[in-house]
């Protein structure tokens, strides 16, 4: 696992993600940050499966230490290694719809987690069925500026690496 560390396609790789986390610290509508997508793009592009979902979640512990831990954390993290998993099945593609497809998938993980876990907590909203309805139905707004931000940073950052993978051919895979 350390011998890739020094390679360039980890470097690029991880590199990329620090600069999409750094998105995070620029103001920003409600929840159009790329945090999903740092967790696909690290599950697809990252040799080594360890690497893919270590990095990814140790970029935003290190950022979510700056901005601020909150209850829902957990279970931010929780669905952050799962949205990884979803980056390793796009592993052997690079079909636009297949990408699409899985943001979607990752971007509707995170807010049917999420708000469940912010239902359950029991703060904000009754812990019955109409809570939990209410609480789905207030988040959606911030569920559409997930999804297109997932959406745009992910095929942004994989569009990116595709190209200078092409272009110098040091970072393809072994």
């Amino acid at each position: 696992m350390f011998s890739n560390l020094i390679k360039p396609r980890f470097l690029v790789i991880t590199s990329m993600i620090i600069l999409a986390a750094l998105v995070r610290f620029i103001p920003h509508p409600p929840n159009f940050a790329p945090i999903a997508a740092l967790a696909l793009f690290g599950g697809k592009y990252y040799t080594d499966k360890k690497l893919a979902f270590v990095v990814p979640i140790l970029v935003m512990i290190i950022t979510d230490a700056v901005i601020g831990f909150h209850y829902l954390i957990p279970m931010v993290y929780f669905s952050f290694l799962l949205i990884v998993g979803i980056g390793l099945l796009l592993r052997k593609t690079n079909k636009v719809s297949w990408l699409v497809a899985g943001s979607i998938a990752a971007s509707t993980l995170f807010f049917v987690f999420t708000n469940f876990y912010e239902w359950y907590a029991g703060i904000l909203y009754p812990q019955t069925f109409s809570g939990l309805i209410t609480c789905y139905v207030a988040a959606i707004p911030f569920y559409f500026n997930t999804l297109i931000a997932d959406l745009f940073f992910f095929i942004v950052m994989s569009m990116t690496f595709e190209f200078l993978t092409n272009k110098y051919r040091v970072l393809a895979e072994a």
